[in-house]
């Protein structure tokens, strides 16, 4: 899949936001 290097940079930022997204609430909801 040739995707654009800026297209590949922005959905691992939204990987990452999203795992730290459900870390938090899985944080919050064990506390």
């Amino acid at each position: 899949m040739g995707a654009p290097g800026g297209y590949g940079t922005g959905f691992a930022l939204i990987v990452v936001l999203f795992i730290l997204l459900v870390i938090v609430g899985a944080g919050i909801l064990r506390f």
